[in-house]
């Protein structure tokens, strides 16, 4: 290292010492600048004075003039190249990697790195300790013309370059920071770092707040929120319904239908009647009725829950009818009567009753079949208590309790008498004599008839039956129903001047058919007759000695022989 330099590098210069006058580049020196702050021009570097005289222009192809001769030294076999950092030479020593940035060609070295080792070496000798504003900056040695290049900013500094002498001009270092003193700025990240930290947070920020949010939504989802839970419920339906509909059906019907408790001294029983009139009388079945007996006891109760007590008016076995009355009540609402002459297989109904004594119940089907002839009762032995009943047949669910019920179309009109149904475990029978539940199979008297009889118990307590005058042989195991050939208790087989012997019917014949409809025994030919009034004209198919006969024959009533 010149004597020089390295006095320059041990010793910084005095600060009372007069600033020496700086030396401009390529041109003669200049008298010293004055005294006082030095204007900025907000890029970061220091702005000289203007000088007092306009400098003579110098050619553009003019070189530099020499340096003096006492800072001549002899440059390095290889000059550095400033516009990228030096770098470790294979062998070097590990001092030999200090950084620094080219200032005019010297390699200076970056403030806060450490300084000059005193057993270092460097390529090129260290500049002239700068001037801060209160301490003067030793004059900067020449620059070497050799290897001059052009002024361009190199990405070899890992930091900021020092502040050039005041009142000089500074060589633009675009990648450098200005110095105004203190420790150097830390250098900053790589903005490739910071952007993957930013996706990174905006990530994990996310994952944060779906999973929050998840929380929170199946909390409110489970427990229905954070307050007491409400349950949401439809508003008030006060939409009336279809007429046609069960519901419409039953909100007509229901108001008159009752039910009944019967009583008696050995026998109680539950079923259903309805309103027939406004003077409080009531249809329901004999077999509801009967355990009261004569001194027995009836309790109406009405749709509304309203009681009354009801008398028997009168009852028919045969027909397995009866009529009641209530007194004292007023505001009943009586149902209308339909024809069951008009009713069509696979019309809708509906079955209102009490089955198991659960008042007010409603069961909708279809009528399944007409025409069915249906005995029941029989438990007397005598035969006296059994029914016979040209039924309809419905699949709307019947329970013991039903009985006396009415089945009604879908305009709420009375077209039968729920009465029996066919049970699983027992065979047929009227309500009482089959406990076993519905299975779909069941019968109802059709209105035309129990019309007819309820007119006649209420009228004159008693009812009439249709009958042709003949003895049945119940033996007889053919097809048909025969005459029986043998008296009973007395009697002839068939009544002398009776309706079947003004028809010609004898002893011994075989009744196939009544007004075109088959019979295939005694009790559907029983059916078939009370299934009308007496007074109707049958016409009757017969055979004998192997011979079809169709006869004409007006049916007598039981009454009047």
């Amino acid at each position: 290292m010149p004597p020089q330099a390295q006095a320059q590098a041990q010793a910084p210069a005095p600060a009372s010492a007069p600033p020496p006058a700086a030396a401009h580049p390529g041109g003669p020196q200049q008298p010293p600048a004055p005294s006082g702050p030095q204007g900025s021009d907000g890029a970061g570097f220091v702005v000289p004075p203007p000088p007092p005289a306009p400098l003579p222009a110098q050619p553009a192809d003019r070189p530099d003039p020499a340096p003096p001769a006492d800072a001549a030294r002899p440059l390095p076999a290889e000059q550095p190249d400033p516009y990228r950092p030096v770098l470790e030479k294979p062998g070097a020593p590990e001092a030999a990697r200090d950084v620094g940035t080219a200032v005019d060609g010297a390699f200076v070295p970056v403030p806060g790195e450490g300084g000059p080792r005193p057993q270092e070496s460097r390529t090129t000798p260290p500049p002239h300790p700068t001037g801060d504003g209160d301490h003067p900056a030793a004059p900067a040695p020449p620059r070497p013309q050799a290897h001059h290049h052009p002024a361009h900013p190199g990405p070899a500094a890992h930091g900021p370059a020092p502040l050039a002498p005041q009142g000089a001009w500074q060589q633009y270092d675009p990648w450098s920071a200005p110095q105004h003193g203190g420790p150097p700025a830390a250098p900053l990240a790589p903005r490739r770092g910071r952007r993957g930290l930013l996706v990174v947070g905006a990530v994990v920020l996310a994952l944060l707040a779906g999973g929050v949010g998840g929380g929170i939504g199946a909390y409110v989802e489970r427990n229905g929120g954070l307050g007491d839970i409400q349950l949401p419920q439809a508003d008030d339906d006060e939409q009336g319904r279809n007429p046609e509909s069960v519901a419409g059906i039953a909100q007509r019907a229901l108001p008159g239908v009752v039910t009944l408790h019967v009583s008696g001294n050995t026998e109680q029983g539950t079923g259903t009647g309805f309103v027939l009139d406004r003077q409080g009388h009531l249809l329901t079945n004999n077999h509801v009725v009967e355990p009261a007996g004569a001194g027995g006891e009836i309790s109406v109760t009405f749709s509304g829950g309203q009681t009354a007590k009801a008398k028997v008016i009168g009852q028919d076995s045969g027909y397995d009818l009866a009529v009641v009355q209530v007194e004292g009540v007023t505001g009943l609402r009586p149902l209308t009567l339909g024809n069951s002459d008009a009713v069509r297989v696979g019309d809708p109904v509906v079955a209102i009753g009490a089955p198991y004594d659960l008042a007010n119940t409603v069961t909708a089907g279809i009528i399944s079949a007409k025409q069915r002839p249906i005995t029941a009762g029989g438990e007397k032995g005598d035969g006296s208590d059994v029914s016979y009943v040209d039924a309809l047949q419905t699949d709307a669910p019947i329970n013991p309790g039903n009985s006396g019920g009415p089945l009604v179309d879908a305009q709420a009109r009375v077209i039968g008498i729920n009465s029996a149904i066919r049970a699983a475990d027992s065979g047929s029978g009227l309500d009482g004599a089959a406990q076993g539940g519905s299975i779909g199979l069941g019968f109802a008297i059709p209105i035309n008839q129990a019309k007819r009889v309820a007119e006649e118990l209420i009228n004159t307590g008693r009812a009439a039956h249709p009958v042709i005058g003949v003895s049945l042989e119940t033996e007889y195991a053919g097809d048909g129903a025969r005459v029986s050939t043998r008296s009973k208790e007395g009697t002839p087989p068939v009544t002398p001047g009776g309706p079947g012997a003004k028809a010609g019917i004898k002893a011994g014949d075989v009744i196939t058919k009544v007004d075109g409809a088959p019979v295939h025994g005694g009790e559907e030919l029983i059916v078939k007759i009370r299934s009308h009034r007496p007074g109707d004209k049958l016409m009757v198919t017969l055979e004998r000695d192997g011979k079809e006969r169709t006869v004409r024959l007006t049916l007598g009533s039981a009454g009047t022989g």
